[in-house]
């Protein structure tokens, strides 16, 4: 049997066929990296704004508890479902362990992309709104925006 060849033809800048030259698992896991790499950027260029108003940082910090809080009593529900699933993936594919690891290493991957996110968004409300008082309406989309690529790198990382 033949297996499939992709070439990748850019002329002079041709990368061969995929498989022989470049692993794609390689390339997957790097791409994730380096979006995990500007994630952790982004979250530490929102936690460098300072959150002046003692009122805005009460409720920043009233809403990042409430949405932690939140999180811990969802995750404990999932790991119950994470675990009754993964058992049952163990079972059914004849006490294999490969398919039930990777089940719950994508469940701990989830897990960790929403705490990550969770607190870059709670962390970024505040402190939009200092950035809106102090550049307006531009450094508030910015710091907002980066709040929400935050989450959005790390699903993808």
């Amino acid at each position: 049997m033949v297996s499939p060849r992709f070439q990748l033809n850019m002329g002079p800048m041709s990368l061969g066929a995929i498989g022989d030259e470049m692993d794609i698992a390689m390339i997957s896991m790097g791409v994730g990296a380096f979006g995990l790499l500007i994630a952790m950027y982004l979250y530490s260029q929102i936690q460098k704004i300072e959150i002046e108003n003692e009122t805005v940082a009460d409720i920043t910090e009233q809403i990042q508890k409430g949405a932690m809080a939140f999180l811990g009593a969802e995750y404990r529900y999932l790991s119950i479902f994470v675990v009754v699933v993964a058992g049952l993936l163990f079972y059914i594919n004849d006490f294999e362990y490969a398919t039930p690891v990777a089940f719950l290493a994508g469940a701990i991957c989830s897990v960790a992309a929403g705490y990550s996110g969770m607190r870059a968004a709670t962390s970024a409300n505040g402190r939009t709104a200092m950035a809106a008082s102090t550049g307006g309406q531009p450094e508030a989309l910015e710091v907002s925006y980066n709040g929400g690529a935050v989450m959005g790198l790390s699903v993808g990382g």
